[in-house]
């Protein structure tokens, strides 16, 4: 397989010099696993005692990780990446809300997001978070096979409400789904509850995806076991695979509470395990579609490479390649460019609220080995190129 991802001039086509200027400057930023830790305790008070600091937020990091404050907002970028063949998922951001007016917020929005993907081509998914629609507490007690109370029974009832209504409307408008995965102790209910989804709406094409976050070492079992399900029952899965977002809050939460961490032990294994579920997805397309969430370069090529030996089309719809906005260009546009599909994670959501959105990208692309240093050097590289060096 050509190496393509190293093609700086296709990857930051759309940059000016100084949107690259502020890309390096952030990501060099991002390397400093001190700073960062000190840039988040200091921007998490800002926040809290309402100081003036969504401008100097909105001109930096928002800009360069959002498409902007509201759906609308972010029109502009989802043309601009259409024009060089990559798509666009909008993902309303907002994060750790608890009260029934916010996750009514949520289910609206996330009905928007839909109609503007049967409106436009260059939108072909849309996306939610399962605790968007309800509080983690729920999903954590009947996770652990608890009974609610008459009260949480009936907040429950809303949960599962809102993922039939929004799922019923992408099924309607025929507009694929992805539902986002989260921490492990909420992930049972909101497994059952997205298959439930899958029964109803994925008769006959993937419409409802989950998440299988595959730092777990669990997660290619329960593949393999909702594979069968859905043979015997009659429905299709959908799919979006990624690593995880979780590692260290997943570590810590097992050490505290003594049991065995649901986390793979090595980098290595959580790479075998993604690459494994890769596979085993490609060689069940008839009944499978599969979203490969993964800034990883060696598994984007494995995945390429599976696809040529099976001789599926690179624009097999059954099979698109995902990154998030702001991350990880060298991959997404270079594969749009060599053909295949591509979407784009783009946030939005006011500025104070997206906040835990942004402190996590940055937390996780310092915990993640290479991944900064290797944004610094791509983006340094484009810069001497311009520069004719």
């Amino acid at each position: 397989m050509k190496n393509i991802f190293n093609n700086t001039q296709v990857a930051f086509s759309l940059k000016s010099d100084t949107e690259l200027d502020r890309a390096y400057f952030l990501f060099k930023l991002i390397d400093n696993q001190p700073l960062v830790r000190i840039g988040t305790a200091v921007t998490n008070f800002a926040i809290k005692a309402h100081l003036p600091v969504e401008g100097l937020i909105r001109a930096t990091v928002f800009d360069h990780f959002c498409g902007g404050v509201n759906e609308d907002d972010c029109l502009t970028v989802v043309d601009k990446m259409f024009t060089k063949g990559v798509s666009s998922v909008l993902d309303y951001s907002v994060e750790g809300k608890e009260e029934e007016e916010q996750f009514n917020a949520a289910l609206d929005m996330t009905l928007k997001t839909i109609e503007f993907a049967k409106e436009r081509e260059a939108i072909p998914f849309a996306v939610f978070k399962p605790t968007g629609f309800g509080r983690l507490d729920l999903y954590e007690k009947l996770g652990e096979k608890q009974s609610l109370t008459p009260n949480e029974q009936i907040e429950w009832d809303k949960i599962v409400a809102r993922f039939d209504l929004v799922c019923n409307e992408a099924h309607t408008k025929n507009v694929a789904l992805l539902i986002d995965a989260e921490e492990s102790w909420m992930q049972d209910a909101a497994d059952d509850l997205v298959t439930q989804m899958m029964r109803k709406y994925n008769k006959e094409k993937a419409i409802v995806f989950n998440t299988l976050q595959m730092y777990r070492w669990d997660r290619l079992d329960y593949l393999k076991q909702l594979h069968d399900i859905a043979k015997s029952e009659g429905f299709l899965i959908g799919m979006k695979l990624v690593r995880g977002a979780y590692l260290e809050k997943e570590n810590e939460r097992a050490t505290e509470k003594g049991y065995l961490s649901p986390i793979c032990n090595s980098k290595e294994a959580t790479d075998e395990n993604y690459d494994a579920a890769v596979q085993y997805m490609t060689e069940h397309l008839d009944t499978m579609s599969l979203f490969a969430g993964t800034h990883n370069e060696s598994s984007s090529y494995r995945l390429m490479e599976l696809m040529q030996e099976k001789g599926i089309a690179k624009n097999d719809n059954r099979i698109w390649f995902g990154q998030l906005y702001g991350m990880s260009d060298n991959i997404s546009f270079n594969l749009a460019q060599d053909g295949y599909n591509v979407a784009k994670y783009l946030p939005f959501g006011p500025v104070r609220d997206v906040m835990p959105y942004l402190i996590r990208r940055a937390e996780e692309n310092t915990s993640v080995a290479g991944q900064t240093s290797r944004e610094l050097k791509l983006i340094k590289t484009e810069r001497d190129r311009r520069k004719g060096k």
